[in-house]
């Protein structure tokens, strides 16, 4: 059966929570002991479980579990192992690089049956680039391990599950991974029902516990374990340990049992899904069975055999189970797997279904041939999997060959195993609001969005979900919020592409990711507009006018900034923006909405001072007043939408890095992109996000020229030069000089300008800026103003900024603040946080030695700012040298880059003994010279590259090989 809130043997009583809680509220409640070592996306289950300790939230038993962070992932496995060897009941929660950290304790752990159960968000291995987000690459290293491999769907799965595992392991002495899908199922929020301490202890009961703890290390019944052991035991022993693989599975289905009798939420290892008379199967587990399982149940409605067999026990695999799970009409079965494992036959749960198949099937099928299996993947790196790539599986079914292996979600032209989605196929939910919210890290709409499931939830009796898509950069990135109410269970953990309403809290993300698409014709749209609405049509593209117009939106404007700005709040819209939605939408009663919010507000700040709750109050009652609708003209006209890059980009950001930007790398074919992970450097500069609601505007009558302001840019958006006056004859008219001050160098002008499009409005530079006004001491030589007036001209001013030539390094003293704020920033416009701190550091290094570094990044943030695709803000001179950027993993960047480092050494001492290798080709004093000189300035080191240039030039006389191999290792000669 399916699992089930509508039979629950008592009321049911939902609790809107995403399934990291759902697992990790289990997790807590049985155990004693926690070690933990955070890795996106299981974080969250460690600072559940962190918090609840700082809470002395209890466990089942009335003790609080005592937790650990250690250093590594590597260094948990080993604390959990002796925390199991000590007798306790202990647990963990990880993903991606760091389970794959702990698996030589696994073999341990599973080898010694030491009952245990750890939780996993899983995520995507590091390969050719790092993926913080989803697939089922992690969990399948584990398979050899001999760990319990238990899956869940869904957020309330992820709830029971947890509790089945750890009931199990204590049963079996197995060690369980329970593990669900990362960011899709781990940050999903959904209606869970969450298990009582009564009904916990139900399944996991005293005799068990203290079978546990009997199991201790201890001197009073001394043992020693994990002995060295010869050839002649070793393999009798392992084989010893199969009764306890063979009692697994019937164990965990009586655990599902007793779970289904004490909740009424009923489980099998195998669910299946579909016509009892299925002749086509899709069998999958993860987040994906959900879709599958809808679409299937809508497609046996319309008349077609379908079905979808979950996997949810996967290992131990057990063949009598799943071969009972299958109708025995199927005559085709597409396994579904959500990971890749190059170089193998097919992927593998494709191969475990294949292998029981082979094993047992034909007594299933009595002679009649075993149905056609083919092996399919989806969804890697959390790649959306929708209704309609399901329904074009089953449509795809029987055209294929056992042999014929597919992906579906994206476009293979190098492969040709991809088969397209089926479009014009629609799953419809009576009763259901779906809503979209487009808006940036940090401006709060995620945050508003979570407030608003409660608030809808609470008053309403309404079931919810909402799940937020981000990219991996965090402020500033575009934020997608997906929410879902309606009156029956939502089981949909795919994104909206129907939404009854569009919210668009920042103007400019209307005209540079697809906000209209997902629109249904006839539903809302509110957008945040600086613009009123008798105005605000003249400033839409005329592609966004003409869907507008096509899909007859109820258009309404609102210009939440200002509302902040007068009612005290700054640049904080949440509030605003989600008043609106309740006023634009029937989800809940305006007067009630309203109430709720204000009752959030009230919890939320009232710690903070009366005058801070009133600011919000009076915010949410301005949102309404300040409401407008908009006419929709019948006719589009206007202007097409801007090119997303400039012409000037090089063809790879136009073709490649556009579509990533514009929010539509989605549908870019395999052949476009590299193989290998190796992406060119310096295209940040084409990604102009518009974050800032004012710029720094330069008043060059005060300024004092410190170039303080230039120092602490955390993106290198604000920058000064100083040049010869000539070459500021063809300025644009608002172009700003002022006289360079310094005695040794004449005639020159001073310059500081800001880049309009790629400054996030931090105010760093104008907090830090010393100059003041003596007649107005408010007056600072950078002041902010409103960033959309000034934009068009700051935009012409800072490319003509661009093209003045760079002060002369070698006349520089890079030791001092101001000229080091002269040298070319090779770092630049990154996507790090508004404010960050970190950033001006890596800038200025880069100012200092770009054109000869080369960095082992440690991962975290700095991988995210510094090499996130679609942009990387490591940059060029204008000589085609800048900073070379790699990453290896977090663990190991000492290592990485010791081995960078040695790597560097030996090449430059080859090309050394290759250079005085060729001293009677290229001269004496030019090789004494490259070899002896010192590399200490930017002048002595402008003259060792001009020196290996002159090497270039005489390697002509030089015989072959050793040509060719001192031509290719000559730029190590430069320090």
């Amino acid at each position: 059966m399916n699992a089930t809130t509508e039979s629950s043997p008592s009321t049911p009583v939902f609790t809107s929570m995403d399934g990291a809680e759902a697992a990790a509220s289990v997790a807590y409640r049985l155990s004693e002991l926690i070690a933990i070592y955070p890795i996106t996306p299981s974080t969250p289950m460690g600072e559940w479980a962190d918090e609840w300790v700082a809470l002395k939230k209890q466990n089942v038993w009335h003790g609080v579990p005592e937790i650990v962070e250690m250093q590594s992932e590597a260094g948990v496995a080993g604390a959990v192992h002796g925390m199991l060897q000590g007798g306790s009941l202990a647990t963990t929660f990880t993903a991606s690089q760091g389970l794959l950290l702990m698996l030589p304790v696994m073999y341990k752990l599973a080898g010694q049956f030491l009952p245990f159960c750890m939780h996993v968000a899983a995520r995507t291995v590091a390969t050719h680039a790092l993926s913080i987000f989803g697939d089922h690459s992690d969990v399948m290293a584990v398979r050899q391990t001999g760990f319990a491999l238990l899956s869940s769907s869904s957020p309330q799965e992820a709830h029971d599950m947890a509790c089945v595992a750890h009931a199990a392991t204590l049963k079996s002495r197995v060690p369980f991974l329970h593990f669900f899908d990362g960011f899709r199922t781990s940050h999903e929020i959904n209606d869970v029902e969450v298990m009582s301490n009564e009904v916990l202890l139900q399944m996991v009961t005293g005799d068990m516990v203290l079978d546990r703890h009997a199991q201790a290390l201890t001197p009073d019944r001394p043992t020693v374990r994990g002995t060295a052991q010869n050839p002649d035991v070793f393999f009798q022993t392992r084989e010893a340990g199969n009764p306890f693989y063979s009692a697994l599975p019937g164990i965990v289905q009586d655990k599902m049992d007793r779970l289904g009798l004490l909740t009424g939420r009923h489980y099998s290892l195998f669910g299946y899904r579909g016509a009892p008379d299925a002749e086509r199967v899709i069998v999958i587990m993860g987040s994906g069975a959900e879709t599958a399982g809808e679409v299937a149940e809508a497609l046996v409605e319309r008349g077609e055999k379908v079905g979808v067999l979950q996997v949810r026990l996967y290992r131990p695999f057990d063949v009598a189970a799943f071969l009972a799970a299958l109708p025995v009409s199927v005559r085709r079965i597409a396994v579904l797997d959500r990971t890749k494992e190059p170089g193998a036959i097919g992927d593998p749960l494709y191969l475990d279904v294949l292998a029981a198949l082979a094993e047992r099937g034909a007594s299933k099928w009595n002679g009649a041939g075993l149905p056609v299996v083919t092996g399919g993947r989806y969804g890697l790196a959390s790649k959306e999997f929708t209704p309609q790539m399901v329904a074009a599986v089953f449509e795809d079914m029987p055209k294929r060959k056992s042999s014929d292996h597919f992906t579906v979600g994206i476009t293979d032209d190098v492969s040709g195993l991809s088969i397209p989605s089926k479009t014009d196929f629609q799953l419809t939910v009576e009763g259901q609001t779906q809503a979209l919210f487009f808006g940036l890290g940090s401006d709060g709409t995620v945050g508003a969005n979570k407030n608003t499931i409660k608030i809808i939830s609470h008053n309403t009796g309404s079931r919810a979900q909402a799940y937020f898509v981000y990219d991996s950069k965090k402020a500033g990135a575009v934020t997608v919020s997906h929410l879902r109410f309606g009156t029956k269970t939502i089981r949909a953990p795919y994104l909206i592409d129907q939404a009854d309403f569009v919210g668009c809290h920042q103007f400019e993300l209307l005209e540079s990711q697809p906000v209209l698409d997902a629109a249904r014709v006839g539903g809302v749209f509110l957008l945040n507009s600086p613009y009123s609405a008798a105005n605000v049509w003249d400033h839409l593209s005329r592609e966004t006018r003409q869907m507008l117009i096509d899909k007859k939106l109820k258009f309404h404007v609102i210009d939440a900034y200002k509302v902040a700005r007068e009612t005290g709040m700054g640049g904080r819209i949440n509030t605003i923006m989600q008043t609106c939605f309740f006023a634009l939408t029937d989800v809940l009663p305006l007067d009630a909405a309203i109430s709720e919010i204000k009752e959030a507000i009230q919890k939320t700040y009232a710690r903070k001072g009366a005058e801070l709750v009133k600011k919000n109050n009076d915010a949410v009652d301005n949102a309404i007043a300040n409401l407008e609708e908009v006419i929709v003209p019948e006719e589009a006209g206007g202007e097409p939408r801007a090119d997303f890059v400039s012409s000037l980009a090089p063809d790879f950001v136009k073709r490649v890095t556009a579509p990533i930007l514009a929010g539509r790398g989605d549908s870019l074919p395999a052949s476009v992109l590299p193989v290998d992970g190796v992406w060119a450097t310096g295209t940040a500069r084409w990604e102009k996000r518009n974050l800032a609601q004012e710029l720094p505007v330069w008043d060059a009558s005060i300024c004092i020229q410190c170039n303080k302001c230039v120092i602490v840019c955390p993106h290198a958006a604000i920058r000064a030069k100083h040049f010869p006056a000539s070459e500021a004859i063809d300025a644009p008219p608002t172009f700003k000089t002022v006289a360079f001050r310094s005695p040794e160098i004449k005639d020159h002008l001073y310059s500081i300008q800001v880049a309009p499009e790629d400054c996030t409005g931090c105010r760093l530079c104008i907090n830090v800026c010393p100059a003041k006004d003596k007649t107005n001491p408010k007056h600072k030589a950078l002041d902010p103003s409103p960033q959309k007036p000034l934009r068009d001209a700051e935009r012409l001013n800072y490319d003509f900024f661009l093209n003045i030539s760079n002060p002369d390094r070698t006349r520089l003293k890079p030791d001092l603040v101001k000229d080091s704020q002269f040298c070319e920033p090779l770092f630049e416009y990154s996507g790090a946080c508004v404010g960050c701190g970190e950033t001006p550091y890596i800038k200025l290094l880069t100012q200092l030695f770009g054109d000869r570094a080369v960095i082992a990044n440690a991962t975290g943030c700095s991988s995210i700012y510094g090499g996130n695709l679609p942009t990387t803000p490591y940059t060029t001179n204008a000589e085609g040298r800048g900073p070379a950027w790699a990453n290896s993993l977090f663990e190991d960047n000492a290592e990485f880059g010791l081995g960078l480092r040695l790597s560097i050494n030996n090449k430059r001492h080859q090309a050394e003994q290759m250079l005085l290798s060729a001293r009677d080709w290229v001269g004496a004093p030019l090789v004494d010279a490259i070899l002896n000189e010192t590399q200490d300035s930017e002048s002595a080191i402008m003259g060792q590259r001009l020196r290996v240039a002159e090497l270039r030039s005489r390697l002509s006389s030089v015989p072959q090989p050793l040509r060719d191999r001192l031509d290719a290792f000559a730029d190590e000669l430069v320090a």
